[in-house]
């Protein structure tokens, strides 16, 4: 039998011819710069990154030891209850942490209020709790009133101006549920909540700027796409250069 018909079953990974050859060679370099350019520069962060703390986490650290034993002061409630309220306006955050930290907020704020006022101010948050679970529209005209009461007389006690964003979130996670303490759950939970949130991995590639862009952002979501087309450009000329020495046409 003719044995010829096997010229033409070709393979990438065992080339029979020198063009073949030079064409895998060509193909797993590019694709060797494309690999060290994702995943090199993921190892160099990785390398040179650091923990970085946000202020807020910062301020908790100071006036943990102290809310956790009953003995902060008011302005040490007022960081706390602001370092936690920053957290809870991030997007993304787990419904079991969001009760930790709703708990350490409704406990701060509560602790900012005058004995006489406390129980007056949990029925005014178990009020809007049950406005909330029952609203058919967020524009009802009471919603909105006991929002706004909620938001003009306890944003003070935190220290918020009018203009803070976090004045419109404050109302929405104040739980009346085990407000006057901390649970078990929140003291031992909460440390591990605050570190996860508000402290994150910094270096000179997070920090730098390029053409107003942190450099790192620039680099894997333009930079990286630019150097793709670039070398599928670079195997278009290399092949093309190669095939017009080797006298082959298409």
């Amino acid at each position: 039998m003719d044995n010829s018909t096997d010229e033409y079953h070709i393979s990438f990974f065992k080339p029979t011819t020198e063009r073949a050859r030079f064409n895998k060679k060509l193909v797993l370099w590019l694709v060797s710069v494309w690999f060290i350019a994702i995943f090199g520069f993921q190892i160099l962060l990785r390398i040179v990154q650091k923990p970085t703390p946000e202020p807020s986490y910062l301020s908790y650290e100071n006036v943990w030891d102290n809310v956790k034993s009953g003995n902060a002061s008011a302005s040490e409630y007022q960081e706390f209850g602001v370092a936690t309220l920053s957290i809870l306006g991030k997007v993304a955050i787990a419904p079991d942490e969001r009760i930790i930290l709703d708990n350490a907020l409704s406990y701060s704020v509560l602790q900012l209020i005058p004995d006489s006022m406390q129980q007056k101010v949990i029925a005014h948050i178990k009020k809007f709790e049950f406005l909330q679970e029952n609203i058919v529209s967020i524009s009802d005209p009471e919603y909105l009133a006991e929002k706004a009461s909620l938001t003009k007389h306890l944003s003070p006690r935190l220290g918020l101006s009018d203009m803070d964003v976090r004045t419109k979130l404050l109302p929405l996670e104040l739980k009346s549920e085990n407000i006057t303490d901390l649970t078990d759950e929140t003291v031992n939970k909460l440390p591990g909540i605050m570190k996860k949130y508000l402290v994150h991995n910094q270096s000179f590639l997070t920090d730098a700027k390029f053409l107003g862009f942190p450099f790192h952002y620039f680099y894997t979501a333009v930079f990286l796409l630019i150097l793709f087309v670039g070398l599928c450009w670079i195997y278009c000329v290399t092949i093309d250069k190669y095939n017009k020495k080797m006298g082959i046409e298409d």
